[in-house]
């Protein structure tokens, strides 16, 4: 397989309810929207991939879907989403493995894990045995 693009595709059960969420109240920048111009379908940078709502759901998402998106500051997104009124199913907390992770909802419930990279976590390694870049 060839892979030239991709991107997870999310059909809300309330499309409106769920672009507010995630361009207003998640705050992701839109990449391109598309469809009629009353109830678009937006497509949302997700880092180095896409997260495209469209359409409408006709039965409920399956239990095994989760976003992860990597984020700078875990705690400052708590306190913003808190303040928003978004579901956190889990507060900030270290786990085993190093990275600071906070799970949230979506309003159809789509489970959202927002994870942190220590500055000390070997993902900040060069794996090549280079030294790590600045930043």
């Amino acid at each position: 397989m060839d892979v030239l693009s991709s991107r997870i595709l999310l059909r809300p059960s309330d499309p409106e309810r769920s672009r507010r969420f995630y361009r207003d109240t998640l705050g992701l920048a839109v990449h391109r929207e598309f469809g009629d111009p009353d109830a678009p379908g937006l497509v949302f940078y997700l880092g180095n991939g896409l997260l495209e709502i469209s359409g409408r759901a006709t039965e409920a998402h399956g239990q095994g879907i989760a976003l992860w998106i990597q984020v700078r500051d875990v705690h400052a997104e708590h306190r913003r989403l808190v303040e928003a009124g978004v579901t956190i199913l889990q507060p900030p907390r270290v786990e085993p493995w190093g990275l600071v992770e906070m799970w949230v909802a979506d309003p159809d419930g789509v489970r959202i894990v927002l994870v942190e990279v220590p500055d000390d976590h070997p993902l900040r390694r060069d794996q090549r045995g280079l030294p790590a870049p600045p930043g």
